[in-house]
């Protein structure tokens, strides 16, 4: 065909030219049928120069991440920046790109939140390497043009960026040849067959205030705040944007967001993208785990607790173990929580974003928050130690006390126990002063509960050294005398700690308060009860003023360990006081070989970090030094001291075990 605009040649033995676009084409022995063509100017076939670089705008704003720079530097291959929504994985990839541009051919950034947002950006890349191509081929062979080029090139940088799962990369990655690939996702796992991950954490302290003075200089309050938004750099960007604006310090923001949180975690800057708040962020996330409503409810139950060392067996109650697994492995999975040694860790402004959400479902998880927690308890103080004290106090901390119903009082008492155990008595103190409100709130200042935080009242202030204790247990003795009646199982318990407290001071009403409960339990229990020989040894100890003989001791024991069953504890106390005796009148290697066979026996029975084993070798410790072996007992104090602060912190049996030996 010759002449026209539509000019086509062609020579050669059954050669076709057109000029334009034809229907069909079909020629030779072997021809190929082309239903429709398109022809292609003679430029499309030309590639964009060297330096095509495509990136979002260079932020000013950069602190830290020098660990994770690095190892981008040092990948190959693949790579995926992992973690939480707002951390700073676009970021942080950003930056590393930039630097780098000029040693690749191509770089490219992509949003591949979705497999239709990915096949849009590689059209776009074909678009810019081949200007010419615009308007003349669709999408889909514009996207097969730019995996066609990454295929036969290896000097190129590609950044995909928010993807959802790794299956949407598979078929990319099957084609495309030896250049970088870097992959920022809230996806944890499911990479291993695909690239290696960096896993991105929040920034440090030092860190977090550069990049929140970077957009706010102020420093009123600055640490706190910082701290608050746990070092998270999309909400340290939001804050300090809108303190900027707003002309307020960040100490101002912090009463802000205790008051409003709802409302402070929504907020942006005046043109800022509401979407990218961290009311906003992780809800994209949830979303995604819309078909998993159990991965929700754990999350707004664990948001109730302290962000760190949450025991997966406390969830054990909101389903199956299959189901709670799965919900816990989706969560970890996507970021919003991470696992360690047993246990969930999260965010603690996930916590705070899913806890300012108004509404039913808030409410519901909160209730389950605190039944979960009072199960984990099983009843005893001892069982917080080391475990749940700290998950008890963030509840406590969290909840408006006009919210705390009665397991939530007794709940509050339990750990205010548990934190005088600890040696923390105005913690400890704050605690049970807000159970005894709240029962008096709902039961009345005579109901047993408000008689017993009453109690635990007295106890945390007489461990706290407070002379007022007495008289406050006393009274309190009283009204239970008065509402329960002598032989209640409370006011039983009251006179036993009053006598207690009373032994140097008034020892003669100590000795008359522990005769009431032992004429009581032997009367009504039988001579043989473990509670009827714990009175009656309580009794004889204050009466010889604590000087048993070994036949006394032994014949307690002996009664002791028919009754063990029911009372461990008991024999256990029993044969530590005889052990000691023992070192009294020689007998050094009977007392060894019996604290031996008492810690072997509350290691079987309770664990090896149960504060019941190690005071069963600080028993041990005690006899070596009272046998003159100080050195193995200095050696044998060394070693449980560290265990002691590991498991208990500074408690009081930590104290009283460094105070072993001078």
């Amino acid at each position: 065909m010759t002449g026209g605009a539509g000019r086509a040649e062609a020579s050669g033995e059954r050669a076709v030219a057109a000029g334009g676009a034809i229907g069909s084409v079909q020629t030779g022995d072997h021809s190929t049928h082309v239903e429709r063509a398109t022809m292609l100017p003679a430029e499309a076939l030309v590639i964009a120069p060297a330096g095509l670089v495509h990136l979002p705008e260079r932020t000013r704003l950069f602190v830290g991440r020098a660990r994770e720079l690095a190892l981008l530097d040092e990948g190959t291959g693949v790579q995926v920046v992992c973690g939480l929504g707002g951390i700073g994985k676009s970021t942080l990839v950003a930056r590393w790109a930039a630097d780098r541009a000029a040693d690749h051919t191509v770089v490219w950034w992509i949003t591949a939140e979705t497999p239709a947002e990915l096949d849009a950006g590689l059209a776009d890349l074909a678009r810019a390497m081949q200007p010419a191509v615009v308007g003349t081929l669709p999408e889909a062979a514009l996207r097969e043009r730019a995996v066609q080029w990454l295929a036969t090139h290896d000097d190129w940088l590609l950044v995909l960026d928010n993807v959802s799962a790794p299956a949407d990369l598979r078929p990319l990655l099957a084609r495309v040849g030896d250049g970088r690939i870097v992959v920022t996702s809230r996806r944890a796992s499911g990479w291993q067959d695909l690239a290696r991950t960096v896993a991105l954490d929040v920034l440090g302290p030092a860190e977090a205030a550069e990049l929140f003075t970077g957009m706010c200089a102020a420093d009123d309050g600055l640490d706190p705040l910082c701290a608050e938004l746990g070092h998270l750099p999309l909400a340290l960007k939001q804050a300090a944007a809108y303190c900027a604006e707003a002309g307020i310090t960040p100490r101002a923001y912090l009463d802000l967001l205790a008051a409003y949180p709802a409302e402070m975690f929504a907020r942006t800057a005046e043109d800022g993208e509401a979407a990218r708040t961290v009311a906003r962020v992780w809800q994209v996330t949830l979303d995604r785990l819309g078909d998993t409503p159990l991965a929700e409810l754990v999350l707004r139950i664990i948001a109730w607790w302290a962000p760190e060392g949450i025991p997966r067996w406390l969830l054990d109650p909101v389903g199956t173990p299959l189901e709670v697994t799965e919900a816990v492995r989706r969560l970890a999975a996507h970021s919003m929580i991470t696992l360690r040694d047993g246990t969930l860790n999260v965010h603690r402004l996930v916590q705070a974003v899913v806890r300012a959400e108004a509404g039913q479902a808030t409410r519901l998880a909160r209730e389950a928050a605190v039944k979960l927690l009072c199960g984990g308890v099983r009843g005893d103080a001892n069982e917080l130690i080391p475990h749940l004290r700290a998950h008890g106090e963030a509840l406590a901390g969290h909840m408006d006390p006009a919210d705390d119903d009665e397991a939530a009082a007794v709940l509050f008492q339990t750990v205010g126990l548990a934190f005088c155990m600890a040696s923390t008595s105005g913690r400890a103190l704050a605690l049970c002063e807000r159970a005894w409100r709240s029962q008096r709130r709902i039961n009345g200042p005579d109901h047993p509960d408000t008689l017993a935080a009453a109690q635990a009242i007295a106890v945390v202030t007489g461990w706290g050294g407070g002379r007022a204790a007495a008289g406050m247990l006393s009274d309190n003795l009283a009204d239970q005398m008065r509402v329960l009646g002598p032989d209640d199982r409370l006011t039983l318990h009251t006179r036993g700690t009053l006598a207690e407290m009373l032994r140097e001071s008034d020892p003669e009403r100590a000795e008359q308060l522990f005769r009431e409960n032992a004429e009581y339990f032997h009367r009504t229990r039988g001579p043989r009860h473990p509670q009827s020989i714990r009175a009656r040894y309580r009794l004889v100890h204050a009466s010889s003023g604590g000087d048993l003989d070994v036949s006394a001791l032994e014949e307690f024991v002996a009664d002791a360990e028919r009754a063990s069953p029911e009372d461990p504890s008991l024999h256990d106390t029993l044969r530590q006081a005889l052990s000691l005796k023992l070192v009294d009148t020689g007998e050094t290697e009977r007392a060894l070989a019996l604290s031996v066979a008492i810690i072997e026996e509350s290691h079987h029975r309770y664990g090896a970090e149960d504060p019941r084993t190690l005071m069963s070798r600080a028993g041990e410790v005690a006899v070596l030094r009272k046998g003159g072996r100080t050195e193995r007992a200095r050696v044998l104090r060394d070693v449980l001291l560290e265990d002691c602060l590991r498991v208990t912190g500074d408690s009081r049996l930590t104290r009283m075990v460094r105070n072993l030996l001078p």
